[in-house]
């Protein structure tokens, strides 16, 4: 079903001195004095509100040229919570269907903030219906249904943001201008940590529905993966089971591992395109993420703030990957050492470790210099979403394009995959163009799941 937007966005685009403004609007609305007026404000909706959500609608509040109007999620109880811990009295219409919020509101575009099993059968419909997207990471949960989405927003023309928001700090993207451009000399090698990857869920018995949930709901949660009996560490662990993500959790594959690899591909300049082979180093296990002994930490040491989050325990395995270029990637770094949530660039020149909101180099001079931006200055998520705002007016590409979460994505699964055929040893070659794997059929059959019925991803119209 199609919606035609083109009035509001229109009016966004060419901004207000395109119209004659009728002498009595209010102030507030045509923006006098400093203010955006609520006519330039572009409106969004939130679907899924887990804790993620909750960030995010509180960072949305401090940007003025954007406001929530709407809520969604398919558990009933969620939306008066939600409202209630986070609306601080905003008039917020909910829903439980996001089809009907998106029909019955004007809306600019959504943030899709749902269980990553649902994101795309929630992304390419709401494309369909008109709406711009923010699409919390990862942003799929196969590499071939990310490969969809990207095609549904192509079709739709939507402006498309994902949510590794490191894409949109200023330091964070000066440091990968340095890589970028040359100030290290070839790349060689670039280090990332070696994440743990998803568990299996064991079959348990079915606990009580929680109350004031509408009927059939479990059903609509469970979306493309089988319908499991209700456990309420499925409803609010999702992220750690295989059924529903990659490794979504703290030093997870599809966790803090999307961030990792996004932030390997603004540095190499490999937004739209992977590495040609992958292979496993040594026999997967569940471990913990690092020894985490007593020591002193360095000054240089980006990953500091995060060593103690990253004390977890789950199943990794050393793996590396190759670029056409002859770049190796190698994913061996501990959770108690280096930059979880970034990379260390080697080359001829020198080092650069990034990290969130934070830089370090070897020789240090030549991140000394006046043109380091420095430090974030507003939240770590408000840069990301600003970019998406005004892309939404402009129609340009995002800093977080969703070719460029496709291909970051990717590399999350290409590691589970590996991990998953579990041949030490084996070169895995990657087409990067195809996406496809040119010596394995093993992996081949990885690339998709079956998607239950009913939940089939909707075809281009």
């Amino acid at each position: 079903m199609a919606r035609n937007h083109w009035s509001r966005r229109d009016v966004l685009k060419a901004g207000s001195a395109a119209f004659a403004a009728p002498y009595l609007i209010p102030s507030h609305v045509l923006g006098r004095n400093g203010q955006v007026g609520a006519n330039d404000r572009v409106n969004v909706g939130i679907i899924g509100l887990g804790g993620r959500a909750r960030d995010i609608a509180k960072t949305c509040a401090g940007i003025p040229e954007m406001r929530v109007v709407s809520i969604c999620d398919c558990f009933k109880p969620a939306c008066p919570a939600f409202a209630k811990d986070v609306g601080q009295g905003a008039d917020w219409s909910a829903y439980e269907d996001f089809r009907k919020m998106c029909e019955a509101e004007n809306l600019d575009g959504v943030m899709i903030e749902t269980t990553t099993h649902a994101r795309a059968w929630v992304t390419v419909q709401a494309m369909q219906i008109g709406m711009d997207v923010y699409i919390e990471k990862p942003m799929c949960l196969t590499i071939d249904e990310g490969r969809e989405m990207v095609k549904a927003a192509r079709h739709y023309k939507r402006v498309t943001q994902v949510g590794t928001q490191q894409r949109s700090m200023p330091i964070n993207n000066w440091a990968s201008d340095l890589v970028k451009n040359g100030a290290l000399g070839k790349i060689h090698t670039v280090l990332a940590p070696n994440f743990i990857g998803p568990d299996r869920w064991v079959s348990q018995p079915a606990k009580p529905m929680p109350p004031g949930a509408s009927e059939g709901w479990w059903d609509i949660w469970s979306n493309q993966t089988a319908v499991r009996p209700y456990h309420p560490q499925i409803q609010h662990g999702w992220a750690r089971w295989w059924d529903y993500d990659g490794g979504g959790r703290v030093f997870g594959v599809t966790g803090w591992g999307t961030h990792s690899y996004d932030q390997i591909n603004r540095a190499l300049g490999t937004d739209e395109t992977g590495p040609v082979e992958v292979w496993l180093e040594e026999p997967v296990k569940v471990m913990e993420t690092g020894k985490f002994e007593k020591r002193e930490i360095q000054d240089d040491e980006t990953g500091a703030p995060y060593y103690r989050m990253a004390k977890v325990v789950g199943p990794r395995g050393r793996v590396r990957m190759k670029f056409a270029n002859g770049t190796e990637l190698r994913m061996h770094l501990d959770g108690d050492r280096g930059p979880g949530l970034g990379a260390i660039f080697i080359g001829e020149k020198g080092k650069i470790e990034i990290n969130r909101d934070k830089i370090a180099s070897n020789p240090k001079d030549l991140i000394r210099v006046p043109e380091n931006p420095g430090s974030n200055q507003k939240p770590e998520t408000q840069y990301h979403i600003e970019n998406w705002v005004e892309c939404i007016k402009t129609r340009k590409r995002c800093t977080a394009d969703i070719e460029y979460g496709q291909r970051s994505s990717t590399l999350c699964y290409l590691v589970n995959i590996v991990r998953d055929i579990g041949q030490v040893g084996k070169h895995l070659r990657w087409d990067p163009e195809a996406e496809r794997f040119t010596n394995s059929d093993a992996g081949n059959k990885m690339l998709a799941r079956d998607r239950r019925k009913g939940y089939e991803l909707p075809a281009l119209t």
